[in-house]
């Protein structure tokens, strides 16, 4: 196991969770306001990995870019968790006016850059900041390709269940359900990850939802995988969007 520190990364409302792990018995969770604050001291990560696409597509294809095509099938039940990435024309439409107004925009040019035509779900839309967010790091820090790497909570714990479908759902009309939370918590815990602080308290301390506290962990759990050579890549080799960034779910 490497040396390098590494940390998993899940959005929330108004910042980011972000969970570091050596690897052992070294675990601890903060909320952090913004992406570029966490690479920019002494303390940044060698090596994240964060639930947000990264790697825009300038056409949006059928079922999404690779790596969503790639890791659907093997979820199952769960393959719905994984949307279809817009085109970087929808992500980057910005302007004035009302939310609806805003997703209306959007989707006319979502529609506009895809094949077939396809407007964008109102999950993917409230976290277009985010996309957006990421994007316009790893376009200013060339050095970040190397050193923040994509995931999906539901592609990590479908690797940490051995390759297996993770039949319990996440959320349940849209709430989290707690079974299915506990079971991922379990996961994590059987693939070495000390849970005692990761808690719904940790959570509600942060700022954030408890769900996203367990993503975040999950998260964590595969840029060590990452950090060790150990990571699944869907694709792999992974491709590159037209700004150089690689575009593949890490698990």
């Amino acid at each position: 196991m490497t040396g390098r520190r590494v940390a998993g990364l899940d959005g929330c409302r108004g910042g980011w969770v972000c969970v570091w792990w050596d690897g052992g018995d070294g675990i601890g969770a903060v909320r952090i306001d913004d992406l570029a604050s966490l690479f920019a001291g002494a303390e940044a990560p060698d090596l994240a990995a964060i639930d947000i696409p990264l790697g825009l597509p300038d056409r949006a294809g059928p079922g999404g870019r690779a790596p969503e095509r790639l890791v659907r099938p093997r979820l199952g039940m769960r393959q719905s968790s994984v949307f279809s990435v817009p085109s970087r024309a929808a992500v980057e439409a910005g302007g004035e006016g009302t939310e609806g107004e805003h997703y209306a925009r959007i989707c006319a040019v979502a529609r506009a850059t895809s094949e077939p035509p396809r407007a964008i779900s109102k999950q993917c839309f409230h976290i277009l900041p985010k996309i957006l967010e990421a994007d316009r790091l790893l376009r200013a820090r060339l050095d970040l390709h190397a050193r923040l790497f994509e995931c999906h909570p539901e592609v990590s714990f479908w690797a940490m269940n051995g390759q297996s479908e993770v039949t319990a759902p996440k959320k349940v009309k849209g709430r989290p359900s707690e079974g299915g939370l506990d079971l991922r918590r379990t996961l994590l815990s059987e693939a070495g990850l000390p849970m005692a602080g990761m808690t719904r308290e940790t959570a509600r301390a942060l700022g954030a939802g408890y769900d996203d506290l367990i993503d975040a962990c999950a998260a964590a759990w595969t840029a060590r995988r990452i950090a060790d050579g150990l990571a699944l890549r869907f694709p792999d080799p992974p491709e590159r969007d037209v700004a150089g960034i690689p575009v593949a779910i890490h698990a």
